[in-house]
C-alpha cells in the first residue's frame, strides 16, 4: 500500500491560541489519505504549544526562533514526497483536500491557496485581494497563503533560507513563477491588522517587501517588524 504523500510542516512560537483550529482543518486531509506526517517546528515556545502538538501526534523539531530557520529544519526531516507548509494561525477551507489531490495528480508546480482574513468589511477584502493580485502578477505569495511543494522541487531551488523574515518571498523568487493558485482558501488571523489598522499594517508590509527586494538585510527588517 502506497504511503500518504504529504508532510505538513507548521512553524510555531507561542501559538497555542491558534494551533488547535489550524490542526482541526487538516482532518479532511487525513480522511482522504493525503497526510503522512505532521511536523511542528518550534522556536522556543513557553506556552502550551508543544503540549498541543504532542497530543496531535506531531513530530516536534526545536531550535532558535527564526521562521526561515524553523521551516528549513522542519522540512529537512520531512519524509513525504510533497510538503504542505502552513502558518499556525492559518485554517484551510472545506474542500481543500480534493483541490490538493487534483494538483498532486496533475501538476509538478508548487501551489498556494487563495487568502481571506478572519474579519469582515471592505478593508479586509481589499488587503486580501491585493495579496492575491501580488501572488498572481508577481509570483510572490506570502506564507499565510500556505505552500504546497514537491520535495523534488523544494530541493532543486535550495529550500527555505535561514532568515527571520521574508523567507516565503525568498523561496517564491527561487521558484521563478513555478506557482499556481489552488481554488480553496487559507483563512488567516487579522489580529495585527486590527491592532495597527488595516491601511497602516498593509502599507508597512508593502514597504517591507520593497525594501527586501532592494537588498535590505532581513535581520534588520525583522527587528523593525517585531517592533
Amino acid at each position: 500500500m502506497a504511503r500518504a504523500p504529504i508532510s505538513v510542516v507548521i512553524p510555531t512560537l507561542n501559538s497555542a491560541d491558534e494551533l488547535v483550529d489550524c490542526l482541526a482543518t487538516l482532518a479532511e486531509g487525513l480522511d482522504a489519505g493525503l497526510i503522512r506526517e505532521l511536523i511542528v517546528t518550534d522556536g522556543a515556545s513557553n506556552d502550551p504549544t508543544l503540549e498541543i502538538a504532542d497530543a496531535a501526534g506531531a513530530e516536534i523539531v526545536s531550535g532558535p526562533k527564526s521562521r526561515g530557520g524553523q521551516l528549513r529544519r522542519g522540512c529537512a526531516v520531512a519524509k513525504g514526497d510533497w510538503l504542505l507548509v502552513l502558518h499556525a494561525d492559518t485554517q484551510l477551507s472545506a474542500g481543500w483536500a480534493s483541490d490538493v489531490f487534483a494538483h498532486l495528480n496533475g501538476s509538478s508546480s508548487a501551489a498556494y491557496f487563495g487568502l481571506q482574513y478572519r474579519a469582515t468589511g471592505l478593508l479586509p477584502r481589499m488587503v486580501a485581494n491585493w495579496a492575491m493580485f501580488r501572488s498572481r502578477a508577481f509570483g510572490l505569495p506570502y506564507g499565510d497563503q500556505g505552500l504546497l511543494i514537491s520535495r523534488t522541487l523544494y530541493d532543486q531551488v535550495g529550500g527555505y533560507a535561514n532568515i527571520p523574515l521574508m523567507e516565503d518571498v525568498a523561496l517564491a523568487r527561487q521558484l521563478k513563477r513555478k506557482l499556481v493558485r489552488l481554488p480553496s482558501k487559507a483563512t488567516t488571523s487579522a489580529v495585527k491588522y486590527q491592532r495597527q489598522g488595516w491601511l497602516k499594517r498593509g502599507s508597512l508590509n508593502l514597504l517591507m517587501l520593497v525594501r527586501y527586494l532592494l537588498g535590505v538585510d532581513p535581520k534588520k527588517l525583522a527587528k523593525e517588524y517585531a517592533g
